[in-house]
């Protein structure tokens, strides 16, 4: 007995010795590691990363930035039965426990000595709060110890409550998604709120393993995964047996989803997204801000889808280039086409397609399409399809279709479904999953159009007039082909759209539009080069005395030459710099009359902007407002004030006293504000007067005749008539250009080459660009009331005769035109026969000679 004793007191003190060394134990490597730990407070304050979102101004989705796909949640709106999904999966006992189970840990451990794998892990819901926000994911003691202190102190800190939802925000889930919320969209395209048990028993599997578990990339395994979870629920008394019944013979309904994008409008978002790594630093694509965007959906689409279809009806007009590629498509099978085609992009919404054979008897050929299988493309869609020689000539009009394509070849296609009931739907060629329509879609049969990628490019902007809020804006075919954005990027000359700057920098400087110029030959001889200028209009002919009215909506050349001569080329730069249009690029000659200097696109609308909106300066912009993750407006667009002189910033009325501001700094042509710390405005976006408001006025009248009786005829399509605008072509029809606007919105449309090359004959701003501003402009100004710049004061009427631009005499034919009060022709003066309609005699040999 006494043996008995020692033995039982040797054990004690074993026993209580060991509990010591580990309490000491314990303890040291809490007073070690406690001052590392975060304190858990941060935790109330973490940020998720989110992606930053781009939306057009009617809150359309127009892009994400970002890594990671998140969309926090609170726990108020995820169904119950989902949290007892992710609880029965990774932590049964949370709410009994203080933030580390014992039990759990110990049969982790059986379960691992009996099946050799772990089915519901050791770390708790709280551990795991604690490794996502605070740790690394190195598998050390040092690691797995701290995770156990921070989850107690966790548990002190916080309820539980709060800590489900912080794991359920943080917890990565595969395929980029971070979140239930996002896991729910990205797996099933849906809300949390509308998944059925078996998906919610899905997404509760993946946390262990998010690519073994995936039942994308392993459906078999997630399929175990998920029948696991569904019984473990029955058992703890989450659903019932029916519901376990159902759910566990449920089949996979998982598929890859993305957020579908509501606009296409890849230049615009990208500038969006340099503006705000510009702001932010690369925060901006974790912190959860929310971008909106001055352009409006359904224009910003329209803009997109016109430059697109103006882009191809150009290139159709020069014919077709040939195939993409080849196949040896002998012995192959479905599949075999199938994996091929792969290796060719779809491009936008050319679809790639093998051709598979060619019955010229029914006059189709037959095709293998990327994602979508076989389909037909008849004679007529390939009809336009002449042989590309240059960009002048093509080969003969194909009568069939062998003489376009042959088996084997690989071209882009545009594809729709013909059959019944809907003969003419797009069809897109990512994979779709079967659905109730099913059986219907199998009846109707793929139907191509050949189509290619355009060579050429262009771009479209439009602004709005009296704020400078860009409107749409398309930088060219398709961002995934070329990023360069030639809207901002590509300086190019503007040809004949340059002349209403000229135009209007006469009428600034005593000309009116009945002032005669000649429009006869010209020579001008320079040392410089090999050869005398001869200029030319674009017709070849020359026409005599010409009013600048007639030679405005005329486009004729030789009457702006002789302009400027008489202008002075330094008064010209000059009032170009007052209107605030770059002049580093303007050549001090001559030929700056006809377009000659360099502009983008942005800096031209801008430019007619100004006249659009009366004369007031324009600060182009982009970014209406910026929201942070919790729905805070961090920035906000300034309010814009016209003024017709130098402006107080907090009232925009006029103060004499004040200098002219500076030009605020630009990028890409938009206006960068000044803002505070918080990235707020400091002040109000001042448009200040930069040209008289009647010479505009009277602009207006001269540029409404280039639409109504010159180059511009083509907008009369719209039936307004408040559109004024300008065409224009360079040299060898390297670039052309289309220009218009009414009193509120002005749109500049540029096509070309981006290595300057020749258009071909026939191809002039009313042939390329102004289909395509006609085709956007339709849906900008769709039920848009009429827009006329307001007529000022100090504007006379006075009955002209056309031919000298003097006053008609009573009872002799004549027109009405505008004047300035001042300019007006002298009732009094004699009138000799080709006089002009300024005062100066000594100015007339320079205008008809």
């Amino acid at each position: 007995m006494s043996q008995l004793l020692r033995t039982t007191r040797v054990l004690a003190w074993f026993i209580l010795t060991g509990l010591s060394v580990a309490i000491i134990l314990a303890s040291s490597f809490y007073l070690y590691l406690r001052p590392n730990l975060p304190p858990v407070e941060q935790l109330l304050d973490v940020r998720l990363q989110t992606p930053l979102r781009v939306y057009s101004r009617d809150n359309r989705l127009i892009a994400e930035f970002g890594e990671k796909r998140r969309a926090p949640i609170t726990i108020e709106q995820i169904p119950t039965i989902q949290l007892q999904a992710f609880l029965a999966a990774e932590d049964a006992r949370f709410y009994t426990h203080y933030g580390v189970d014992i039990k759990g840990l110990v049969r982790a451990a059986v379960e691992l000595v009996t099946t050799g794998s772990i089915q519901s892990g050791g770390s708790t819901i709280t551990m795991q709060v604690a490794k996502n926000y605070f740790l690394s994911r190195d598998r050390t003691f040092i690691r797995k110890f701290n995770e156990i202190l921070l989850a107690l102190q966790i548990e002190r800190e916080l309820d539980k409550e709060r800590i489900l939802e912080l794991y359920l925000n943080k917890i990565y889930l595969g395929n980029r998604a971070y979140g239930i919320a996002a896991a729910a969209q990205v797996y099933y395209d849906k809300p949390v709120t509308e998944l059925d048990l078996a998906q919610m028993a899905m997404l509760a599997g993946l946390p262990k393993a998010p690519s073994a578990y995936n039942p994308l990339a392993n459906p078999e395994r997630a399929l175990i995964r998920r029948n696991w979870i569904l019984g473990r629920m029955k058992e703890l008394g989450y659903i019932t047996a029916d519901a376990w019944s159902l759910a566990k013979d449920a089949p996979l309904t998982a598929s890859y989803n993305t957020r579908e994008m509501e606009v296409d409008a890849d230049y615009v978002a990208e500038m969006a997204r340099s503006e705000m790594v510009r702001r932010f630093g690369e925060e901006a694509y974790t912190e959860g801000y929310s971008v909106f965007l001055t352009v409006g959906g359904e224009k910003q689409q329209a803009a997109t889808d016109a430059l697109r279809a103006g882009l191809e009806n150009y290139d159709r007009r020069h014919g077709f280039r040939g195939p993409i590629g080849q196949l040896d498509i002998d012995g192959m099978s479905e599949e075999d086409l199938s994996g091929k085609i792969q290796s060719y992009p779809k491009v936008e919404d050319l679809i790639p397609a093998v051709v598979t054979s060619i019955d010229d008897e029914k006059g189709i050929a037959r095709l293998h399409l990327r994602n979508l299988g076989a389909g037909t493309m008849p004679m007529a869609t390939m009809s336009w399809a002449s042989r590309y020689r240059t960009e002048r000539f093509t080969g003969p009009k194909p009568e069939k279709p062998s003489d376009v394509v042959s088996p084997g070849d690989v071209v882009y296609v545009k594809a729709s479904l013909s059959g019944q009931p809907d003969a003419k739907q797009p069809v897109s060629d990512e994979p779709q999953p079967e659905d109730d329509n099913s059986s219907q879609k199998k009846s109707q049969t793929i139907q191509a159009s050949l189509a290619q990628i355009p060579r050429v490019e262009g771009a479209l902007i439009s602004l709005e007039a009296q704020t400078g809020a860009i409107e749409a804006l398309s930088g060219g075919y398709s961002f995934s082909q070329s990023k360069y954005n030639r809207a901002t990027q590509a300086s190019r000359q503007p040809g004949s759209t340059f002349k209403p700057f000229l135009y209007l920098s006469a009428l600034e400087n005593g000309r009116t539009p009945a002032t005669i110029y000649n429009d006869a030959p010209i020579v001008f001889e320079d040392s410089e080069l090999e050869t005398a200028w001869r200029p030319q209009n674009s017709s070849g002919q020359f026409y005599g005395p010409t009013t600048l009215r007639k030679g405005l909506y005329r486009s004729r050349n030789l009457v702006s030459i002789r302009l400027l001569r008489d202008l002075g080329i330094q008064t010209t730069l000059q009032y170009l710099e007052q209107l605030k249009l770059p002049t580093a690029n303007m050549p001090a000659n001559l030929s700056l009359s006809l377009g000659s200097g360099l502009l983008t696109p942005m800096e031209l609308a801008r430019g007619f902007a100004v006249i659009a909106n009366g004369g007031y300066d324009v600060q182009p912009y982009l970014i209406e407002r910026i929201e942070a993750s919790t729905g805070e407006v961090v920035y906000q667009a300034p309010e814009t004030k016209l003024c017709d002189s130098p402006c107080t910033a907090d009232t925009g009325k006029p103060d004499e006293t004040r200098e002219r501001t500076e030009t605020p700094e630009t990028i890409d042509g938009m206006t960068l504000p000044a803002s505070n710390a918080d990235g707020q405005p400091t002040t109000p976006r001042i448009m200040e007067r930069l040209a008289d408001e009647r010479s505009v006025y009277i602009m207006h009248s001269m540029m409404k005749d280039v639409v109504r009786r010159g180059t511009g005829r083509r907008a009369l399509a719209l039936n307004r008539d408040d559109i004024a605008g300008k065409t224009g072509t360079t040299n060898e029809q390297k670039d052309t250009w289309f220009a218009g606007f009414n009193h509120n919105l002005a749109t500049t449309v540029w096509v070309g080459f981006d290595q300057p090359a020749p258009l071909g004959r026939s191809e002039y701003g009313a042939t390329t660009a102004l289909p395509i501003w006609v085709d956007y402009m339709k849906t900008a100004l769709k039920d848009r009331p009429s827009a006329h710049m307001p007529r000022p004061n100090g504007i006379v009427n006075i009955r002209i005769n056309p031919e000298t631009g003097e006053r008609a005499r009573p009872g002799e034919e004549g027109l009405f035109e505008l004047f300035k009060q001042e300019d007006a022709p002298d009732p009094l003066k004699a009138r000799d026969n080709g006089h002009q309609g300024t005062n100066a005699d000594d100015d007339l040999s320079r205008q008809i000679f």
